[in-house]
């Protein structure tokens, strides 16, 4: 278990030059499943609330969780899903009952393949082809883009979220009788089995289908606890949340709405939220909105952010609202590893660093020689978690490539440990580009525009050609009511990196707003779109 309470300790073997976290056994026992696991602890203190849909206003206690989702397992049991192989679909945002779907497939050892509904359909398609369910879940506003893969494949439609007429809705499965005696299926080395399949970044090409184990790697809670995710299942973080609520018996806030700072300082204000999982955009969108204030969050203990840089700056701002016992935490994983695998639980110390290796994690620094280095010196990060994997789902090609013969995950991003075994991220390796035979990464640029008093937010990336290789451009988000130009954004630059290769030379925008995923994630590629769809349009009207 990932205890929040106690900063992790990293040690450093020099002869080997491995990190290590610290060795920790597991609570339960191997046969046990994550479902198993659920299903006790949601039979203790059954009138106790346990979930509480903020947009819908409905609230359910552990017992009824514990029918529901056992109504969904009986469901599943009867219509034959016996196998790893007998898959459930599953796209849907988070309303009420979608919970009790997931811990339904839990407690049946059936997993289920998340996909985030604003995928395009054929992206949709090529993942379900691969995972081929024998059922797809979704909610009523999806239908009728799912219809026609849901035909192609000769599989039914469950929905979650609203009602059409003529299809299966999850109401007739929580209408049905239940056994008391009841209880999930038994399994020889649960901990092994596979219990969601979820999607890759996709952010060097077409998702892939990630399939995540019955592992103990999951945050530590208190049952007092309020959670919060804004991500869906299809997303580790969302997943981990739904994982530790069951597991510790927390209370689960959710809302079928994307983040935005105001409804979460809302939430936040009614409800006492205790625990909370964000992007780090969401981060620099609370730390920047005028609504924020300490008052508001003064119930937070814990508010932990991944997938991304955050301006130091930020981090500091946002910490000053954290009063008492409040803490920011961010933390760095990645699917394919099923959990985060480090975490800095001193931010105010080391803003720019991803903390210390958390338990049973294991990493290596390798450089291009394929040879593992030591402290201070940048490479591809190798991590070894311990745990089984059973792979991307149908493509032991990319498996391979992912994890090698010994369980080492190369993980594709770049970074050292510092002397005081800190983990820092500096770029994705596929994120490096190229200009006039020189290499560098858009992250070195936008730390130095992000000292620029006026911006919020900033994404760089390359516009290649054939003679110079890839010219560095940025797009800028400035804060609320600050001024502020293109040019100036190039001088700026210029000023202060001294190579012509580093320089904006494929010059700025000022947007809005940057193009992020469904997690808040900002997706460079989209971004890059973006501008040269504006400066395509500029061109013209020249």
């Amino acid at each position: 278990m990932l205890d929040l309470n106690a900063n992790p300790t990293t040690s450093y073997n020099a002869e080997l030059k491995i990190w290590s976290g610290a060795r920790e056994q597991s609570y339960y026992n191997d046969d046990l499943t994550i479902g198993q696991i659920i299903f006790r602890q949601l039979q203790s203190d059954p009138h106790r609330i346990f979930q509480i849909s903020h947009g819908e206003n409905t609230r359910l206690t552990r017992s009824q969780m514990l029918r529901n989702a056992a109504k969904v397992s009986m469901y599943l049991r009867a219509q034959g899903y016996l196998e790893e192989t007998d898959i459930v679909g599953l796209l849907a945002r988070n309303s009420t009952h979608l919970a009790a779907l997931a811990y339904g497939c839990l407690f049946n050892g059936t997993p289920f393949h998340a996909i985030n509904p604003s995928l395009e359909a054929h992206t949709i398609r090529h993942l379900f082809d691969i995972t081929k369910p024998r059922l797809i879940c979704c909610d009523a506003p999806d239908y009728e883009k799912l219809r026609t893969i849901a035909s192609a494949l000769g599989i039914p439609i469950l929905i979650i979220h609203g009602r059409i007429a003529g299809v299966m809705n999850i109401q007739e499965l929580l209408e049905a009788s239940i056994s008391d005696d009841y209880k999930p299926p038994q399994f020889e080395r649960g901990i092994d089995r596979i219990m969601a399949i979820l999607c890759s970044s996709g952010t060097t090409g077409t998702p892939k289908a990630v399939t995540i184990s019955n592992s103990r790697q999951i945050f530590e809670s208190h049952s007092n606890d309020i959670q919060y995710a804004p991500s869906t299942l299809d997303w580790l973080t969302g997943l981990i949340t739904l994982v530790t609520a069951g597991v510790y018996g927390t209370v689960r806030l959710i809302s079928q709405k994307a983040f935005c700072a105001e409804q979460f300082l809302s939430m936040c204000e009614k409800e006492s939220i205790s625990w909370a999982v964000v992007a780090a955009s969401h981060i620099a969108m609370l730390a920047n909105s005028p609504a924020t204030d300490v008052r508001q969050l003064r119930s937070l203990r814990h508010l932990l952010f991944a997938g991304g840089h955050t301006l130091v700056a930020t981090l500091n701002k946002m910490q000053s609202y954290l009063r008492g016992e409040g803490i920011l935490r961010n933390a760095y994983g990645m699917t394919e590893l099923g959990t985060c695998v480090s975490c800095n639980y001193t931010t105010h110390t080391k803003p720019k660093s991803v903390g210390r290796l958390l338990g049973n994690i294991r990493m290596r620094v390798v450089n291009e020689s394929t040879v593992s280095v030591g402290p201070n010196e940048l490479g591809e990060l190798y991590c070894h978690n311990g745990q089984h994997w059973s792979g991307y789902y149908g493509n032991s090609l990319a498996t391979a490539e992912m994890q090698d013969k010994e369980g080492w995950f190369h993980t594709g991003d770049l970074g050292y440990f510092d002397q005081d075994n800190y983990l820092h991220i500096v770029e994705r390796k596929k994120d490096m580009l190229k200009y006039l035979g020189m290499m560098y990464y858009p992250h070195e640029i936008e730390e130095v525009i992000a000292q620029m008093p006026q911006v919020a937010e900033v994404c760089v990336f390359g516009i290649w050609n054939e003679t110079e290789g890839d010219a560095a451009a940025a797009s800028v988000v400035p804060k609320p009511d600050a001024q502020i130009n293109a040019a100036q954004v190039v001088n700026f630059v210029g000023q202060r990196i001294g190579v012509k290769y580093k320089q904006l030379n494929g010059g700025a925008q000022i947007v809005p707003q940057l193009a992020k995923s469904a997690n808040g994630k900002v997706n460079r590629q989209a971004v890059k779109a973006a501008y040269l769809e504006t400066a395509q349009r500029t061109e013209l009207t020249d």
